[in-house]
C-alpha cells in the first residue's frame, strides 16, 4: 500500500488528532466538542448550541457530526432547522467524521466538522 501525504492549500486547518475529551487541531488542543469548517474553529458548546451552525448557513452545504465514541442521532429539531437552512447532516463516530471531514476538506468541499469528544 502506498500512502501519501495531504496537502491543506490557503490556511486550511485539519483535525490532527483526537484523544479522551480533546481534539488537535493546527497545533493547539481544544477540549470538549469541537466546530470546525474552511475558516478555522469556532467555540461550540455542543447540540444544544445551534447558533454557531445555523451562522454557517450559506458558507457550507454539509455538517459532518461526530458523536462521540458511537454513532448516535442529532435531535430531530436540530436535523430541521439545519435542512431548513440550507445545510445536510451526516452523522458519524467523531472518529469517522475527523477522517472524512480531512479528506473533504482537502478536495475543497464547503463542510464543517462538529464533534463530541470520545
Amino acid at each position: 500500500m502506498q500512502l501519501n501525504e495531504m496537502q491543506y492549500a490557503g490556511g486550511l486547518q485539519p483535525v490532527e488528532g483526537y484523544g479522551p475529551g480533546f481534539f488537535r487541531i493546527a497545533g493547539g488542543r481544544r477540549e470538549g466538542p469541537l466546530l470546525t469548517h474552511a475558516s478555522g474553529p469556532v467555540p461550540w458548546r455542543g447540540l444544544e448550541d445551534v447558533a454557531p451552525l445555523l451562522a454557517l448557513a450559506g458558507e457550507i452545504d454539509v455538517i459532518l457530526f461526530g458523536m462521540g465514541a458511537e454513532i448516535a442521532h442529532i435531535p430531530t429539531g436540530l436535523r430541521d432547522q439545519l435542512e431548513a437552512a440550507g445545510m445536510g447532516c451526516e452523522i458519524m463516530s467523531s472518529a469517522s467524521a475527523c477522517r472524512s471531514y480531512n479528506i473533504l476538506l482537502g478536495e475543497g468541499r464547503r463542510i464543517a466538522l462538529a464533534a463530541l469528544p470520545v
